[in-house]
């Protein structure tokens, strides 16, 4: 999806293959690399976008925008953009669980979350050995099902994409 302001922000679609936007910096990625692929402005407004997840099942794709204290759907089949959930948490890294649940790391709440398919949200982890979690950041889930993430205090250091602490 793109705005009509797409030309003057300096980004345009491909017009021919492989899409000159798409660069491998280090030629080991060469091999991954689909040449018939191009970059895609999906929505414009955010931020910054962290976390995407993909739900193939639905076709909608999440990403967290930190600072607009959002997480964004954005739908395969119409390409319409629409806020999933706000306030967010300042929700960041995000991935799906073996059973397909949203997993989701937030700065705000210092906390990782799994999204029921009800939708409601239940805390995993807010602490550890009796202290709280500084910002949890990326997360994933191996096949055993045991969840990984990181936790460094980007979201304590200020207010813009979590609660000073």
């Amino acid at each position: 999806m793109s705005d009509g302001n797409a030309h003057a922000q300096g980004w345009r679609p491909a017009t021919f293959y492989p899409d000159p936007a798409i660069q491998a910096l280090d030629p080991r990625f060469e091999k991954y690399w689909l040449k018939l692929s191009a970059v895609e402005r999906l929505a414009t407004g955010l931020r910054w976008a962290e976390g995407p997840v993909w739900f193939g099942d639905g076709r909608y794709l999440l990403c967290s925008d930190i600072p607009n204290q959002r997480i964004l759907k954005w739908e395969e089949e119409t390409g319409a953009v629409s806020v999933f959930r706000k306030p967010s948490n300042f929700a960041n890294g995000n991935t799906r669980d073996r059973q397909g649940r949203l997993v989701t790391c937030e700065h705000g709440g210092r906390r990782v979350t799994r999204t029921e398919y009800d939708g409601s949200i239940t805390v995993l982890i807010d602490s550890f050995d009796g202290k709280r979690l500084n910002s949890p950041n990326d997360v994933v889930v191996k096949s055993d099902g045991s969840i990984w993430f990181t936790d460094p205090t980007f979201g304590l250091l200020g207010n813009y994409e979590g609660y000073k602490a």
